[in-house]
């Protein structure tokens, strides 16, 4: 497994109930902050492998990034079964939500 590919792994772990991430985030600190995508593939690939909590991540804009009606409906009940406040367009108030994960940089 690839270093970034590890970092994301880890960090998406950390990921504590109640709080959300963006792509980018976690892409920054997982080394590469141009790697919003690869955290996508990530996801996409390795959820349910590595348990990962993948309602826990959003765009930059606070907003639940899947396509299907089915993904979004699960995604949104996931974060509202964890107290997170999701608007009817699938937005999270980024302000209260968002998991600022400086303390776990130096880790990696």
């Amino acid at each position: 497994m690839k270093p970034f590919t590890a970092n994301v792994i880890d960090i998406l772990k950390q990921i504590p109930v109640g709080k959300v991430m963006t792509y980018g985030q976690v892409a920054k600190f997982a080394g590469s902050p141009r790697g919003a995508r690869q955290v996508v593939r990530i996801l996409h690939s390795m959820s349910r492998k590595y348990d990962l909590p993948w309602h826990r991540v959003v765009n930059i804009k606070g907003q639940i990034a899947l396509k299907s009606d089915e993904g979004v409906w699960t995604q949104k009940n996931l974060l509202e079964d964890e107290g997170i406040d999701v608007s009817e367009d699938g937005r999270v108030d980024l302000e209260n939500y968002q998991y600022q994960a400086e303390s776990f940089i130096d880790e990696l």
